[in-house]
């Protein structure tokens, strides 16, 4: 195992907490944070939300509505001006989300005896793995990739229920056969199956995130159909067996296979390859990235 790989991974990743906790009372720009993380903004905020099965967005709200339970608890400043030490435009909304978290509101607290939460700061803390293999292969993709396909936003909380939502929808529509009768025409390389290609970097937020639906393709983009271009890039592709193995995947290649692999992302969408029926695999997870020394 490659110990330093995965000692520098946690430190950069506990760097980026560092500086969201340090900030918990002011502005927090996703964007330093993941340059902490020396990641994009995208695969920052998704390999947290793998990782600690939290988004980023909902694990900084519990922190400061847990900061601010405590300074209501400890002092007498009034609440509004806490509410909008902490992010708050007016105490209604505090009020809201701290009930949400806490079960009382935030007068409540400073009665003796009221119990509340904590929500404690998480740290990064890299263990020995693997008992279970993790299968792997690299391609590397010496064109640009063109596919044809559909866009759609997709909350990142239930991504795991919206995706699977679409396709059973585009089965029952008829754009999944569509997709189908268009994959195979020059492949070109083995992503020549039904494709989810998660993400388009320029317009990433933690809450929400692009989804493109299609099939790489060549020829005119039929009617109703988007086009997505993809550079040159070198793919990691991990196989699964099972649809239910998708979101354990993921979370092994951030947690497992990329601290110690000698890799580092690309700031390039993530792709599922959905295979066909007679295939050994059911999916494949195809992640972009560069060697260490890019």
């Amino acid at each position: 195992m490659k110990r330093g790989n995965n000692v520098d991974w946690q430190n950069r990743f506990n760097d980026a907490l560092n500086y969201i906790e340090d900030n918990l009372d002011g502005k927090i720009d996703y964007s330093i944070a993941a340059k902490k993380a020396l990641c994009s903004e995208f695969h920052f905020t998704r390999m947290f939300s793998s990782i600690t099965d939290t988004s980023l967005s909902e694990y900084i709200r519990h922190r400061r509505l847990t900061a601010a339970a405590f300074e209501i608890q400890k002092s007498d400043i009034k609440i509004i001006d806490i509410a909008l030490k902490y992010g708050y435009d007016s105490p209604d909304s505090f009020t809201r989300a701290f009930r949400k978290l806490h079960g009382v509101t935030p007068i409540a607290v400073r009665k003796k005896g009221t119990q509340i939460v904590s929500y404690p700061r998480i740290s990064f803390q890299m263990t020995m793995k693997g008992v279970v293999e993790l299968n792997y292969r690299i391609e590397e993709i010496d064109f640009e990739m063109r596919f044809a396909g559909k866009r759609l936003c997709v909350d990142t909380e239930k991504a795991f229920e919206q995706i699977p939502h679409f396709w059973e929808k585009s089965r029952e529509d008829g754009f999944q056969q569509m997709l189908i009768d268009m994959s195979w025409e020059a492949p070109k390389c083995k992503l020549a199956s039904l494709v989810g290609i998660i993400g388009e970097t320029s317009d990433i937020t933690d809450e929400k995130f692009g989804y493109f639906a299609g099939v790489r393709y060549d020829s005119n983009i039929p009617e109703g159909m988007e086009e997505l271009l993809i550079p040159e890039c070198i793919y990691a592709v991990f196989p699964g067996t099972k649809f239910s193995d998708t979101q354990d995947i993921w979370s092994r290649i951030y947690s497992e296979w990329l601290p110690i692999s000698g890799y580092k992302l690309a700031d390039l969408p993530c792709i599922e390859h959905y295979l066909s029926p007679d295939s050994e695999f059911a999916f494949e997870v195809w992640v972009p990235v560069l060697t260490m020394n890019e």
